[in-house]
């Protein structure tokens, strides 16, 4: 049997996904599951994508590590605009099915939490919201663990000739990324000199500016559907979603605006 678009795609596997559990069902449910179904598939893209680009970045391969940059950063443009169409479901219409969601949330999504790891978001103690013991809860330990983004963009200035140090380089892999005298020195050289390497720098603004965006326009579409009410997973909803607004990824990058 010759293979055919359906079969390589796993259609009829893909296509059984969305399966609503209001009373009807409810018109919008089956909406909200695709979008939320493309959002997952999305975040699995982008994962394979920032890891490539870490490799791209630790092998000091500025133009492969750029082509990544412009994948990734369209991907988030993608999920920016996908907020659009969810927001076409008004308040009343996500009301109809809500409570079939029981405890069920976004907030829970493991691919979202390890997007925020591997980007260097790292908060421990949201393994807390896993079940212990699970695979969830190794997987997102191994993210926590390993280098983030940023530590392979540390690597690629030393193999660009900069020198940074050894407490930069050898800084513990598990802690956010915070400000650092040395690499802002070095940050304020390379954008004065350096354009090529500036190029990269500026796609890591790119990515910390993007995900702000999706997460503001996030804020929005919840604010806009549920108001201040709890979020079903246990979380504040939109409170918590604001808490995480502003907070930089690569914070080095935004100190040196004022210096330069």
């Amino acid at each position: 049997m010759s293979l055919t678009y359906s079969r390589y795609l796993r259609l009829e596997e893909l296509l059984a996904l969305q399966q609503p559990l209001s009373d009807g069902p409810e018109h919008d449910e089956l909406l909200f599951i695709t979008i939320h179904q493309v959002y997952e598939l999305w975040f699995k893209q982008v994962l394979h994508e920032l890891r490539r680009l870490q490799r791209c970045l630790e092998a000091n391969d500025p133009p492969s590590a750029l082509a990544t940059f412009k994948r990734i950063l369209t991907i988030l443009k993608i999920l920016v605009a996908q907020v659009d169409i969810l927001e076409t479901m008004t308040p009343v219409s996500f009301l109809s099915f809500r409570s079939r969601l029981e405890a069920a949330s976004g907030f829970q999504s493991l691919q979202f939490r390890e997007v925020e790891f591997v980007l260097g978001a790292r908060k421990p103690g949201m393994l807390r919201h896993y079940q212990e013991g699970g695979d969830d809860v190794e997987r997102l330990r191994a993210a926590l663990a390993g280098r983030s983004l940023y530590d392979s963009f540390l690597t690629f200035l030393a193999a660009q000739g900069y020198e940074l140090p050894r407490e930069v380089l050898a800084r513990d892999p598990s802690a956010p990324p915070v400000e650092h005298p040395a690499v802002r020195q070095t940050l304020v050289r390379v954008y004065r000199d350096d354009p090529a390497t500036r190029e990269v720098c500026e796609r890591l603004v790119d990515l910390d500016e993007g995900l702000q965006e999706w997460r503001y326009r996030h804020v929005k579409m919840v604010e806009r559907t549920i108001g201040r009410k709890p979020g079903t997973g246990g979380s504040s909803g939109a409170q918590y979603l604001q808490s995480t607004l502003f907070q930089p990824l690569f914070p080095d990058l935004w100190a040196i605006r004022a210096e330069l």
